[in-house]
């Protein structure tokens, strides 16, 4: 779970898609909790005072639909990666997980990152299309491109070569079939 965080509710983002993701998070997080499937939380941790996710700020704290339960890890990133400057790589090995289901925000910065990495780390990595979500962004053109072309694009880009590209109804289906396979 990838920056499901407070400091994504300000209204400066500006416009976004999925407006579900959070709905969608928290029936996964439900279903994996049930299923005693491990849990783990990246949050962000802004570098500069005036970020968004500053710690020990209401921005930094999880959306109450991602809030961590007693046991489960919580690595602190301050990049886009979840990989750099946390154990999160070693802790999965550890524990033997071989696969990732990712959610989280944003599509096209944080999750994007971190599922290209997972991909390259040697992880099969499934990304939520519908547990995620992004923000209207300006292209370098300068036309404004809306989060739905922005989360569309980005999901494209991770598709098949760093990830599976899957719905939270899809994943939820399979739960309980065993290992998640969903080529």
């Amino acid at each position: 779970m990838i920056d499901v965080q407070n400091g994504f509710a300000d209204s400066a983002w500006g416009q976004r898609n999925n407006p579900d993701a959070e709905r969608n998070v928290a029936l996964l997080i439900a279903a994996w909790r049930r299923d005693g499937r491990p849990v783990r939380h990246v949050h962000h941790a802004s570098r500069s005072p005036a970020g968004h996710f500053c710690m020990g700020t209401t921005g930094h704290q999880p959306m109450p639909e991602a809030m961590p339960f007693s046991g489960e890890p919580v690595h602190v990133k301050d990049v886009n990666s979840a990989f750099i400057g946390t154990t999160l790589e070693q802790d999965l090995r550890a524990d033997g997980v071989d696969t990732l289901i990712v959610v989280g925000l944003t599509t096209n910065h944080c999750v994007s990152t971190t599922v290209r990495m997972a991909g390259n780390l040697g992880f099969t990595t499934f990304v939520v299309e519908d547990a995620t979500a992004t923000f209207d962004r300006r292209g370098l053109d300068g036309a404004m491109r809306t989060a739905a072309e922005v989360h569309a694009a980005a999901l494209s880009d991770l598709s098949d070569e760093f990830a599976i590209v899957a719905s939270t109804e899809t994943v939820l289906a399979f739960l309980g079939s065993g290992p998640i396979n969903l080529h």
